[in-house]
């Protein structure tokens, strides 16, 4: 899989997060969100005209191939190794006992506060995506698969 390929499945895996109701389109206002659920560092200012840039008629919601190319816009200077180590430190704040996992709990606080619009419904579902064996935790492996779609 080339950088680009593995690129487009974080976005895309990060997309499908977050349109939680498989419309094909999210809120512009998670857009800073995901991009911090990806670890991934952004100029308010850059994000704030990437988003007139492809939501014009200010709908507030936004399709796949738009939020593609404003993630694309921050991740264009992060290779793979890079990406990884953005995801482990994100996962390492997260993981303050250094057991190598996060309770799901945790994660459901984490995603909560990162995006105050998600309901405890939409907030259950990306879980239950995450923690495929239902181990109620997740470990760093489910973490990057969560983000990167691997």
């Amino acid at each position: 899989m080339s950088d680009d390929d593995q690129k487009m499945a974080v976005i895309r895996k990060a997309f499908q997060m977050f349109d939680t109701a498989k419309t094909g389109f999210i809120e512009t206002t998670k857009i800073a969100t995901i991009l911090n659920t990806m670890g991934q560092l952004f100029d308010e200012g850059d994000l704030a005209n990437l988003i007139r840039k492809h939501d014009p008629d200010t709908s507030g919601k936004i399709n796949f191939d738009g939020f593609a190319e404003i993630a694309a816009h921050f991740l264009e200077e992060d290779d793979d190794a890079n990406i990884q180590k953005e995801l482990k430190e994100a996962f390492r704040l997260y993981d303050r006992e250094g057991n190598g996992f996060i309770s799901t709990k945790t994660l459901k606080e984490i995603l909560a506060a990162l995006d105050d619009k998600l309901t405890s419904r939409d907030l259950d579902g990306i879980i239950a995506e995450i923690d495929t064996d239902g181990s109620g935790t997740v470990d760093f492996d489910e973490f990057m698969e969560m983000m990167t779609g691997d």
